[in-house]
């Protein structure tokens, strides 16, 4: 497995329990900090109704979708609730406040 992370932003340009978009050319990347300053990456989109996770309100190691109030795991990214479901997580590293995401974990062009 490969190991090179690319350069996404340092911590504090996220705030505490919010999130920020990292755009790739395979869609977007919700980049969430929770209160206790651990951060996850998820794909942007609600399994349930594709609204944007990166909008909804964090709690503990999850989020809630602002569409539908479906609770994602940012540690899984399985959804809770009604609906089952998930979303893509990926690797993400903190050095000296800097992010970096994993490069190998972005999914593949389709062919």
């Amino acid at each position: 497995m490969s190991s090179d992370f690319i350069a996404i932003g340092h911590i504090d340009d996220i705030p505490q329990r919010g999130a920020r978009c990292v755009n790739t050319a395979f869609g977007r990347i919700a980049v969430f900090r929770t209160a206790e300053d651990e951060v996850f990456a998820i794909d942007d989109r609600c399994p349930h109704k594709g609204g944007p996770l990166s909008e909804g309100m964090v709690h503990g190691r999850a989020v809630t979708c602002p569409l539908h109030n479906m609770v994602i795991s940012l540690e899984s990214g399985t959804a809770q609730g009604a609906d089952e479901g998930e979303v893509q997580t990926y690797p993400v590293r903190v050095e000296n406040g800097r992010l970096s995401i994993a490069l190998s974990a972005l999914p593949m062009a389709a062919e």
